[in-house]
């Protein structure tokens, strides 16, 4: 888990930045994309890989074969969760986090960074909303709430067969919304899964705007605190905030750690855009963007 020594901190601060580096150049690539969602959950992401989960060795190819269908007799489809080794798992919730996780990927060196030049194109494995064939991914997720339930399912199958290991999830505010969350929060917390660690994106942002203006969802801890479960609040910026919380554990208790993040951290450009959930460039943004990451006209590879 967490190291003694606190070096590792600036290296995934580095890592984090490289991250949206990298998901500035695809994005700048493609005159769009989920920047913002890679911006808010680069450090949450470098954390996990780098500092909190243990996965194995990734079994994944370091450039993944193109969609081959889905599985089918003779013909198994590419799962994205042999990226993740075969100890501790991870699902990714707001599957429109995908090219933030493909970074982080790249980062951790589970995936070539050419790889990159793939992401939404025709017949890539590298979707723009990751799916089970996608790397990193263990789960389709594309209607949100669905992958905590799966982690709530895996987290209950270990301790019922006594399987070492611990389930780790990232979702989003916006899931919070979402009924199906509060089922897995519940049954979560019914059968104590101190095996389960949650981690939440709390950027304020979903598809039609701020959280805050389409739906009330605070005060987040209180509610889930009140499920049963053990719950820390962090800035989602700070590695070493977010490795002690999710380090945290309360025997027969899920574990929930909110981050408190900034969909746009480190591109003050981007201060004062509305729409931020999937953004279109305009006349000038790339350069500033670049400009604010100082991201060199070089290929990512």
């Amino acid at each position: 888990m967490v190291l003694p020594e606190l070096d590792w901190v600036d290296k995934v601060r580095d890592q984090a930045h490289r991250v949206r580096q990298r998901a500035a150049r695809v994005c700048a690539a493609n005159n769009g994309g989920y920047f913002a969602q890679a911006c808010g959950s680069a450090e949450i992401l470098s954390t996990l890989y780098s500092q909190l989960m243990d996965l194995g060795a990734s079994t994944g190819p370091l450039v993944p074969d193109h969609f081959r269908g889905v599985p089918r007799p003779g013909e198994p489809a590419l799962i994205g969760d042999i990226y993740n080794g075969d100890r501790d798992r991870f699902y990714l919730s707001p599957a429109h986090y995908a090219l933030g996780l493909y970074a982080t990927l790249v980062e951790v060196g589970r995936l070539d960074s050419c790889v990159l030049d793939d992401v939404n194109a025709d017949g890539s494995t590298m979707e723009l909303i990751g799916a089970e064939h996608s790397p990193g991914f263990e789960t389709t997720s594309g209607s949100l709430a669905q992958a905590l339930s799966v982690a709530v399912g895996q987290a209950l199958a270990r301790k019922r067969f006594g399987r070492p290991g611990r389930i780790w999830a990232l979702i989003s505010d916006g899931e919070i919304e979402e009924g199906q969350t509060w089922e897995a929060f519940q049954a979560a917390s019914n059968f104590g899964l101190d095996n389960l660690t949650v981690m939440l994106d709390a950027n304020g942002l979903q598809v039609d705007g701020w959280v805050k203006d389409v739906m009330k969802i605070e005060p987040i801890p209180e509610k889930v605190r009140a499920f049963g479960w053990n719950v820390s609040e962090v800035d989602g910026h700070d590695p070493l905030a977010i490795a002690e919380a999710a380090s945290s554990f309360v025997e027969g208790q899920p574990s929930l750690v909110v981050c408190r993040t900034n969909p746009i951290n480190s591109v003050p450009s981007l201060e004062g855009r509305h729409q931020l959930h999937y953004i279109r460039f305009r006349t000038g943004e790339v350069e500033a963007i670049k400009n604010d990451l100082g991201v060199l006209e070089e290929s990512h590879k």
